[in-house]
């Protein structure tokens, strides 16, 4: 096996020294530009590549951002991963991605970004306690939360305005003659799931309508056993708000399979508007979620945290718009 070339190696034939070498392939440090264009010269000529790992052992930091999630069967997190990585690697930074087992980040997920000495932490469809972000500060690891919030945790956290949307999405449907409503949420203590509750429920309370709220987990197969069970029940509203468009999927199905009608009988509102809610076989309606504003302003928390100070606190939210097609 052919001898990886060395930073040694390029400093000899740039005639400079290999602290120089070290400085041009490290972000933000000084360094002459004669000097940068001679390195850079024999790095091509020579074919050097730095050793990111090998120098993060040394600096106890690296170009690597982690990505912590705990489940990527909802699309809309794959594509805001897509986001992350394409706007991180225009800074320098790649995406080390961390699939944790339980719905609060854990220490062996913390001891995985220790392992690596990554810059820098997004915590996704997972959450973080106050314990865990004590953790990472003890660890110096920057965290922000994304598409969460956890007040008590006390780290900066990026999110659409779920409350004002879910009011929204109340007003449309009453406009539209409902006079009946189910709201399907998602993961109990999930945030996305409460304020979108505390919305819709809060909205139409205030014009004077009650709602039945039904308990689902962001899966295709709770919004799909959720539609049975208003079937069985003999509780078909006049409309139906899913906390995400997967359950909203899987209400349309169960509901096409037993001859229910949306939106004849039904109006139906998801969440997110991921791909396949365009698609000809749902077509549905639902609230878009800002989501390439939210991860530039997560990845701006992240790295560049002075130049985002708030007076009122660490959680960010970002205005999403409406998305009608045909199942309204």
């Amino acid at each position: 096996m052919e001898n990886q070339i060395t930073a040694h190696e390029v400093a000899k034939l740039a005639g400079v020294s290999q602290s120089s070498v070290s400085r041009v392939f490290t972000k933000g440090a000084s360094v002459s530009e004669k000097t940068r264009e001679k390195v850079l010269k024999a790095a091509e000529q020579l074919g050097y590549r730095p050793n990111e790992y090998a120098r993060s052992l040394i600096t106890r930091k690296s170009s690597l951002i982690g990505l912590v999630m705990k489940s990527v069967s909802n699309p809309f997190y794959p594509h805001a991963v897509k986001k992350f990585t394409s706007e991180l690697k225009k800074l320098g930074y790649s995406v080390l991605l961390i699939d944790t087992d339980d719905v609060e980040l854990q220490m062996q997920d913390i001891d995985a970004l220790l392992s690596y000495h990554v810059a820098g932490v997004v915590i996704m469809d997972a959450t973080a306690s106050f314990q865990t972000a004590e953790m990472l500060r003890r660890f110096r690891i920057p965290a922000v939360l994304f598409n969460r919030v956890v007040p008590a945790a006390g780290l900066h956290s990026v999110s659409c305005e779920n409350e004002s949307a879910a009011r929204e999405i109340a007003r449309l449907l009453i406009d539209r003659g409902c006079e009946s409503f189910t709201y399907v949420g998602g993961r109990e203590g999930a945030s996305t799931h409460i304020e979108r509750r505390r919305g819709f429920t809060g909205e139409l309370n205030d014009k004077g309508f009650t709602c039945n709220v039904m308990t689902g987990d962001f899966t295709h197969a709770s919004g799909y056993r959720a539609a049975l069970k208003m079937i069985e029940t003999n509780r078909i509203t006049d409309a139906v708000f899913a906390a995400n468009d997967i359950m909203a999927y899987g209400i349309f199905d169960a509901f096409r399979e037993r001859g229910i009608r949306v939106p004849e009988q039904v109006k139906l509102m998801g969440f997110d508007d991921i791909e396949m809610s365009s698609w000809p076989a749902y077509n549905l309606s639902t609230f878009v979620q800002p989501v390439d504003r939210m991860v530039t302003l997560a990845i701006e928390l992240l790295l560049y945290p002075e130049r985002s100070r708030k007076a009122d606190g660490n959680v960010h939210y970002l205005p999403g718009e409406m998305k009608l097609r045909g199942t309204t």
